[in-house]
């Protein structure tokens, strides 16, 4: 066996391996699928954007789910919160927030991936939350993440030492300014003129600050999958996750129009939920997938949210 290649992680995934283990290691998974029968809700979001010729107006289906999981989230506050928990002391604490900042992945120029906030997303009508995830997506392409991705770490860093976490510290910091591991961050005239950049053309610490929950969209970014995401991490402090999965065609149960139970091929989007099995139970997600149920079978009511 022959080495053929080395590399070195860069910054994106450092961090991202950082959060990732720190999220196995301390937090009890639990998952769920629901499978939304989302065949007339494809109807619905078309008529959503048949006035639209410009694409960036559009609004997508992973909008729409964000939308959808942002309600889901309303019905179910609890699924919208933050853990704090000491277990040498069994101690714990739940934090609840009056908003819902969606955690979202996104692609970036490099092919990388990072997550970005989507602050206030519970709120904000379908058209706010497509100029919201549009006008980030432009601020990326103004950005030189590393040094954005690098601003949030230290901040994490210092935020450790205040915390008395010395040691954590001075080990980050020799991990990223040493050796082949270096991150490569702006200096000089460079560094100048990139920060002469508004914020409102560029992304800041402030836009990749953790959310009050994770959505990922995996259907996006492969529209042929075959099957769903079975397993995702929860970021701490966050207390769950979302994988909105391809849609797909499917055999699906309904009733025919004698009220009998019959076989149709369905549109079928599957849905991964994972909870921090620490502060929520099974049943802490049932309004949630209530109203879930509401919707998927109501689908007309997004035309309210436009």
């Amino acid at each position: 066996m022959a080495l053929v290649k080395e590399e070195h992680f860069g910054i994106a995934r450092k961090i991202v391996s950082n959060m990732t283990l720190e999220s196995w290691e301390t937090i009890p998974h639990a998952t769920m699928t629901y499978n939304a029968d989302a065949t007339e809700l494809l109807k619905e979001c078309k008529k959503l954007n048949a006035d639209f010729t410009d694409k960036t107006k559009k609004t997508t289906i992973n909008t729409v789910m964000i939308k959808i999981i942002c309600e889901g989230l309303k019905a179910a506050p609890k699924m919208n919160t933050h853990l704090e928990f000491n277990r040498k002391l069994v101690r714990g604490r739940l934090k609840y927030y009056d908003n819902i900042d969606v955690s979202m992945p996104m692609v970036l120029p490099t092919g990388e991936m990072m997550t970005v906030n989507m602050y206030d997303m519970g709120d904000k009508s379908l058209t706010e939350m497509t100029e919201a995830i549009n006008n980030t997506i432009e601020r990326i392409k103004g950005s030189d993440m590393n040094q954005v991705m690098f601003e949030a770490s230290l901040d994490n860093t210092l935020t450790g030492l205040k915390q008395g976490k010395v040691l954590q510290a001075i080990r980050r910091l020799y991990g990223s300014k040493t050796g082949k591991h270096k991150v490569k961050t702006l200096s000089g005239q460079a560094k100048k003129d990139y920060y002469s950049i508004p914020t409102t053309k560029r992304l800041t610490k402030h836009d990749i600050e953790q959310g009050t929950t994770t959505i990922s969209n995996l259907g996006s970014i492969y529209r042929e999958q075959k099957g769903e995401c079975t397993l995702l991490e929860i970021i701490p402090p966050q207390t769950t996750a979302f994988a909105v999965n391809a849609a797909q065609k499917r055999p699906t149960v309904v009733k025919d129009e004698n009220g009998n139970d019959a076989i149709e091929v369905r549109m079928i989007i599957p849905l991964t939920i994972a909870i921090d099995h620490r502060a929520l139970d099974y049943g802490d997600v049932v309004p949630f997938l209530r109203k879930l149920d509401e919707i998927f079978e109501n689908p007309q009511v997004i035309q309210s949210w436009k």
